[in-house]
């Protein structure tokens, strides 16, 4: 990135001055701990935060309600990231967003606000239905809504009528909510892997005969050597860290693929261990890094076969060790032949022309890896959001079956899921495709016969309703609206819809982008307590290393008047379906062991006895063969499965030198859709999040300058015109013919169309955009910074008041039981505690 330079950007209310600067600090450390400070000042948590984050991701906690990264069976005294705290600190804000604020504000207005903005307000209380006379959410009693909705759910068919889930509803709330869905004739169950990894859940199957990862915690210990791809571990998943500090420091290689210079993949500072805090001993994390271009995976992977299979020949010729694992090869895969002698058959030049790395670079990595006994493979959305991301898994498949990386402790394969629970959902049975469903379980356990054709996913579900054919959408969590691709088309689509329902927790631009009758359904938090008719209630979640936990919530609620999400689930089949001897709504809700011993019923062989074994520390892992060299595939064996062309995107190839491969990125101020802020600190933004990512030579080769304001446009030849206005031109460390943008402001680009073959995940990674200049930059700002919001600095004496006897009582208590783990949280504290000091100092200072 060049030198500091103010930015234009056109929002709403500008929350302070935009600029760019370089970062060169490392992910966690200092930087971590203030913006959890301001997180707790921002928030007006001050004193119930602590608590609460000393039970995250804890064995006898709650399991963290941002990302699905693996909770410890030993946690951390602190077993929380940076933006883990903000996630928690969103949900048990002190704000609340009133009837009120609903009365003076319309709809049409709430819809310019931004999303940071309309979350920010606070939490959803009571449920709301919109008013069409006033354009306004007005309140409604429980009983009048699942009435309502129930009528209207009576009049619709079924098959017009689809059933999102979030990745963040529980294994209780998901599995209820699919039975809904095919108790009311609808396989229509879209969820946000559609969206992220199904192209995972699609290539994996094929490959080696399970729909997830095949990694552990303990695979991390015991690895020596990781390959890296297309993931942010220091936005994405920052408790990751830990275990990739760990394996730096006893020698093992981290060999990343990245199109981007992230601080995560570049260092860690670890905000947990004092020493390190004091004297900024910072640990280097990636040993090579890689700045492969969009869309020049499959060729990057390529090279790395070659550059193996090339060394394996000489080595046979030569009479030398062999590299490959011949002996694994033989007994436990198919294709080897077919796939090895299309890697010879690739040229070096086309190879290194499609990834934009140089031979030598992929010798060196390839080396690397041929040096190694046990090998993990790493990788995120930046491989499974192409045309080919099916392909791409599969590559990555490829290249660890040719040393026998998959099925013994310290190797596998990783994919890194994203939000809390979106693995597990799939794991119950939200899938629009029946043959992931033990129907006739289902037929015998519940008394229906259960929906055999197949359902929407997202895409589809998007496809139908810009034709009219769907009527209804039930929203159990997320912001769909805001996520989904080609929105320019999509939002006037979606006005049409008779119902729209959402299930959530604060306010968000789905709610306001809504159907002719609309209502909004506020549901507990995971990290409130949950209390029904049998006692307090825990719920369980999968994370991405397929372990299942238990997760206990005990914040007190935000409303009196909310309902928990297997709750709203319940009233909502109550008022819906026909009554069913077999399925007892109420009794689930007043006891949610009763809906996992349900779950146990339907999957046995994954879930039996789950509520003991959900609070063994760690999670329990549920059956997967290949972790044990067992293939559940059409062939009984690993496959090797060829890609049938080089490049990614093939339908983004650049079709002039002014287009270029545009990548979503999500910042270091978000988690998805949730926007915490307009800061992205690891990259040196802040103030805004209207920016446009560029390589210097494109920047001059197009005759642009950094801190231009450009409007990118789609360079597609589908006649409509998909664009997007009020971007600065920022120079940035990025492979030449690429840009980068944030998610989800860039979604208007990405066409519907443009997805994962086969998966139809969006192809968000690589979106050929062409970039018109408006004008240079221009205007003034002054408004306070974004962290500043209400005035939270006067509500800290009285909760630093409350926090007193609380702490008093809980330390003193801490402090008999386990004197050296309260010296480490003590210690912790005091950090915290002098980094809000130095958040505050810095605020006093003039601008």
């Amino acid at each position: 990135m060049a030198t500091e330079i103010d930015l234009v950007v056109e929002e709403k209310e500008p929350r302070q001055r935009p600029s760019a600067r370089p970062y060169d600090r490392p992910a966690g450390g200092w930087g971590s701990a203030k913006s959890v400070a301001r997180s707790l000042l921002r928030e007006r948590v001050v004193a119930s935060a602590p608590p609460a984050l000393l039970r995250q991701n804890k064995p006898d906690g709650f399991a963290c309600v941002s990302c699905a990264w693996a909770k410890p069976a030993e946690p951390h005294p602190l077993e929380f990231c940076e933006n883990g705290a903000k996630a928690t600190t969103w949900e048990i804000t002190t704000r609340h967003v009133t009837d009120e604020l609903f009365a003076a504000h319309t709809v049409r207005e709430l819809e310019a606000w931004g999303d940071h903005d309309l979350e920010e307000l606070g939490r959803l209380t009571r449920p709301m239905r919109w008013d069409a006379v006033s354009d306004t959410y007005r309140p409604v009693e429980w009983e009048d809504a699942f009435r309502d909705i129930g009528q209207e759910l009576k009049a619709l068919d079924p098959k017009s009528v689809v059933f999102y889930a979030s990745g963040r509803a529980s294994l209780e709330a998901s599995y209820m909510y699919a039975l809904l869905a095919r108790l009311y004739g609808t396989n229509n169950l879209p969820d946000s892997s559609n969206m992220c990894h199904e192209s995972t859940s699609v290539a994996l199957p094929e490959s080696i005969g399970v729909p997830v990862g095949t990694v552990t915690l303990d695979d991390f210990a015991e690895t020596d050597c990781i390959f890296f791809f297309g993931q942010n571990v220091g936005t994405s998943s920052p408790r990751m860290l830990h275990d990739l500090q760990d394996a730096r420091q006893r020698g093992v290689p981290i060999v990343t693929f990245n199109p981007l210079k992230e601080r995560g993949l570049i260092e860690f500072l670890n905000p947990q261990r004092p020493a390190e805090m004091l004297t900024g001993a910072s640990t280097p994390i990636s040993s090579q890094y890689h700045q492969v271009k969009a869309g020049g995976d499959i060729a990057a992977l390529l090279g790395l076969c070659k550059a193996l299979i090339e060394a394996d020949d000489i080595a046979k010729r030569q009479g030398g060790r062999p590299v490959l694992d011949h002996a694994f090869i033989k007994q436990h895969t198919h294709g080897f032949d077919a796939f090895a002698a299309a890697v010879r058959g690739y040229d070096w030049s086309e190879l290194e022309e499609r990834s934009g790395l140089s031979r030598s670079a992929l010798e060196a990595a390839a080396t690397v890896y041929a040096q190694a006994e046990k090998v993990l493979g790493i990788y995120g959305m930046g491989l499974t959001q192409h045309r080919k991301g099916v392909e791409t898994v599969q590559m990555v498949v490829n290249f660890l079956l040719l040393c026998g990386n998959i099925g013994k402790p310290g190797a596998g394969i990783c994919p890194v899921r994203g939000h809390s629970n979106v693995q597990g959902q799939r794991t119950v049975g939200i899938t629009e495709k029946p043959e992931l469903v033990p129907n006739e379980k289902l037929k015998k356990q519940f008394g229906f016969e259960p929906p055999r054709d197949k359902g929407l996913n997202t895409v589809e579900a998007c496809e139908q309703i810009l034709k009219g054919q769907v009527h209804g959408f039930i929203g159990l969590g997320g912001n769909f609206v805001r996520a989904i691709p080609d929105r320019g088309r999509m939002e006037p689509a979606w006005r049409k819809l008779r119902l729209t329902v959402q299930i959530a927790t604060k306010l968000n631009r789905s709610h306001l982008i809504h159907g002719r009758v609309a209502y909004l359904l506020p549901c507990l938090g995971r990290i409130e307590l949950d209390q029904q008719a049998s006692g307090p209630q825990a719920v369980s979640v999968e994370d991405s290393t397929a372990c299942i936990h238990g997760s206990l919530g005990l914040q007190p609620p935000a409303s009196q008047h909310l309902l928990s999400e297997p709750a709203i689930v319940a009233g909502l089949a109550k008022a819906t379906l026909p009554p069913n001897p077999k399925i007892h709504w109420d009794a689930w809700v007043a006891d949610y062991s009763l809906v996992r011993a349900a779950i146990a019923e339907t999957y046995p062989e994954i879930f039996h006895g789950i509520n003991e074994r959900m609070w063994q520390p760690g999670g329990f892992h549920r059956p997967l063969g290949a972790r044990h060299r067992e293939w559940k595939t059409k062939t009984g064996k690993a496959n090797f499965i060829t890609p049938k062309q080089l490049d990614a995107d093939p339908d983004a190839m650049p079709s002039g030198r002014d287009v270029l491969r545009l990548i979503t990125l999500r910042s270091n101020d978000q988690f998805n859709t949730t926007v915490y802020g307009y800061n992205d600190r690891f990259r040196g933004i802040h103030g805004t999040r209207m920016v446009v990512l560029m390589h210097r030579n494109d920047i001059d080769r197009l005759r642009l300058q950094e801190g231009d304001r450009v409007t990118l446009v789609t360079a597609a030849d589908d006649g409509i015109d998909r664009r997007l206005g009020a971007l600065t031109v920022i120079a940035y460390d990025i492979p030449e013919g690429c840009c980068a943008g944030y998610y989800p402001e860039c979604n208007v680009l990405v066409p519907l169309w443009h997805h994962a073959e086969r998966a139809k995940v969006p192809a968000a990674k690589s979106v050929p955009v062409r970039i018109f200049r408006e004008g240079p930059v221009s205007g003034e700002f002054s408004a306070p910074s974004d962290m500043i919001s209400g005035n939270p600095l006067s509500n800290i004496a009285s909760d630093l008041a409350r926090a007193t006897g609380i702490a008093g009582r809980a330390a003193l208590r801490g402090f008999r039981e386990a004197p050296v783990k309260m010296a480490l949280i003590a210690a912790a504290a005091g950090l915290a505690v002098g980094a809000a000091a130095a958040v505050r100092r810095q605020r006093r200072r003039p601008q």
